[in-house]
């Protein structure tokens, strides 16, 4: 079905619309403050026909033609680099190392203002999660893929 410039746009074409603008940024064709006035029109405009304006003067650019960088030019990787754990798990450990820090702070301030001992409850809490973080990291979940 043919866009007319009257139709409503939605925000899938304004990304779309955006991730072209970034592409023209980053080959030169517009400065940062031209990519950030186009940015900010971007998302004031409502139909296609305003999209299409931010981009009249601009080449046309095949986003899904862009290949990234060739794997010859790409330099091997060391192999402490391949090894290294993705960063989705340094977050997922990370996340899991505050949140215990947080209940362990939260246990000793309880066990010192308190009468009796107070049992370690913050186990229950970084045991299981701890677990099952360390088994995805060993098995290989946490591994780059090379």
């Amino acid at each position: 079905m043919a866009q007319s410039p009257e139709m409503r746009a939605s925000d899938r074409d304004r990304d779309r619309v955006a991730a072209v603008l970034r592409e023209h940024t980053a080959e030169g064709r517009i400065t940062m403050e031209e990519f950030n006035e186009r940015l900010e029109e971007l998302y004031r405009s409502k139909t296609h026909g305003e999209l299409a304006r931010l981009t009249a003067d601009l080449p046309d650019v095949d986003l899904r033609a862009r290949a990234a960088v060739p794997a010859t030019v790409q330099p091997a990787a060391a192999p402490a680099e391949r090894e290294a754990m993705h960063s989705g798990m340094r977050a997922a450990w990370a996340t899991w190392a505050g949140a215990s820090s947080v209940n362990w702070v939260i246990w000793l301030i309880i066990s010192a203002t308190s009468d009796s001992w107070v049992y370690p409850w913050p186990l229950w809490v970084m045991g299981p999660w701890g677990a099952i973080l360390l088994v995805s990291t060993v098995v290989g979940g946490g591994r780059r893929k090379a």
